[in-house]
This record gives structure tokens, sequence and C-alpha cells, in this order.
């Protein structure tokens, strides 16, 4: 038990010897020598650790060995030691938590970008119609009446004329030329059939007497005023002194 105290206070003594060389050095360094106050004290710690191991074991080894030596040479019978306890079975591992599957979510689609409208071209604007030429109306023509192939007799003394559907290209004659013939009765003779000169001059006495009798309210006027021979004279190009006088227009 003795040995054990002495054993401690060398090693406090020789603790307590090393730091009070340190501090010393450290003075010395830092107010006789001028160093820093980091370097003095980095030194004076190194000085002091180093001198407490020195001394220590020179000073604390020896002491020891001595106690040793003055020891009783019998040594006290050994105490049996209890069997090493068993060492406790490693615990197991917890097992490492099974990491989350991350769950597959669908990736959104991209939506469709809208498609650029396509700018409409202008519709060209209609160019106006032009207005039609104002066409002069024909004369209102009479329904022709439909030719018969021959003369048709009656009671054997009148036949009515041969009658045209209308009249040639280049229009009818001026029948108002046949003096007797005015622009009622040119009319009339159109619903007839009558359009021309010749188709007059061709009349025989049973046409005659025919148109004679139908012409209403002109009754006897062909044989009176001589149309067949009239007609003749204008067909054939020339012409009579009533016809100059409507040329001239001094008749209508």
């Amino acid at each position: 038990m003795s040995a054990q105290n002495d054993s401690t206070s060398c090693h406090t003594n020789c603790l307590i010897a090393g730091v009070v060389l340190g501090v010393l050095l450290f003075l010395i360094l830092k107010f006789a020598a001028g160093w820093g106050l980091l370097m003095a004290l980095i030194l004076g710690l190194v000085v002091a650790v180093l001198l407490t191991i020195v001394l220590r074991m020179v000073l604390c080894v020896e002491s020891g060995a001595g106690a040793s030596a003055s020891a009783p040479a019998s040594s006290p019978a050994p105490t049996p030691t209890a069997p090493p306890a068993p060492a406790p079975a490693a615990a197991p591992e917890p097992e490492a938590a099974p990491e989350p599957v991350a769950e597959s979510v669908p990736e959104p689609e991209p939506a469709a970008a809208p498609e650029p409208e396509v700018a409409s071209e202008p519709e060209p604007e209609a160019e106006p119609e032009p207005e039609p030429e104002a066409t002069p109306e024909p004369e209102a023509t009479p329904t022709p009446v439909a030719s018969a192939p021959e003369p048709v007799e009656e009671d054997g003394t009148a036949a009515q004329p041969v009658a045209m559907e209308a009249a040639r290209e280049g229009g009818p004659d001026d029948l108002k030329k046949i003096k007797g013939v005015g622009p009622k009765l040119e009319q009339l003779l159109h619903t007839l059939g009558i359009y021309h000169f010749d188709q007059i001059a061709a009349w025989g006495p049973a046409e005659v007497a025919w148109m004679d009798d139908n012409l209403q309210g002109f009754r006897g006027r062909v044989t009176r005023d001589d149309w067949v021979a009239q007609a003749g004279l204008l067909a054939a190009g020339g012409e009579t002194d009533f016809s100059r006088k409507v040329d001239e227009g001094d008749v209508y």
C-alpha cells in the first residue's frame, strides 16, 4: 500500500516540476529573449511535457524498483480467478429497412401544341357585273298562222292564201307601201301569216275573194285597191306613187 502511495506522489512531483520549469522557460523567452507570446507559450508547453516524462522515467521507475526489492520474497498465494464470462452474443444487426419502391407514376403526356391558325386569305371581291346594254325592245309580232300547204277552197270560189309561220330572215316587208294597207291592217295581215309582197302578188281570184270576205272591217279592200298588182310591182323592186310618198314620210 505504501509502495502505491510513493509511486503516485512521485508522478505528481514530476508533473509539478515539469510545469514549473515550462513556466519559467516561457517567462524567460517572452520577457528576456523578446519572443512572441504564441511561440514562447508553445515552446514552454513542449518543454514542460518533455521534462515531466523524463523525470517520471528516471525518478519514478527507480523508486518502484527499490520498493519491489525490499518486499518479502514470499508472495501471497494467488487468489483463484473466476473463469471469464462468456462474451455476450452479438446482437443481430437490424435488417436494413427496404428502400421504398418509387411507384411508377405515368408521366403526363405533353399537351399537343395548338396548331397555328392559318391566316385565311381574303376572298377577292367579286367584280361588279357590267350592266347589260339596253337593247331595243323588238316590235310585237303577231302570232303567225300555221301555213297550209295548199289553199283551202271554200264553196269553190274562195281559198285561204298560203300563210307563213314567221317572216323571212331580214324581217317582213313594209306592207304599208301598198295603197289601202295602213298600220292596223298590216298587223291583221301578219296575224294571217302574210309578211311579204310576193305572197300577195301570188294570190289568185280565189285567195283575193277569201281575203275580201275575211278582213273584218276592211271587206273588199283587196279588190278595190288592187293589192295584187301593187304587190307585184313592189316585189320586183319597183315603186308606185303611193309607196314613194310613204318613203318620203308624207303618208304616215
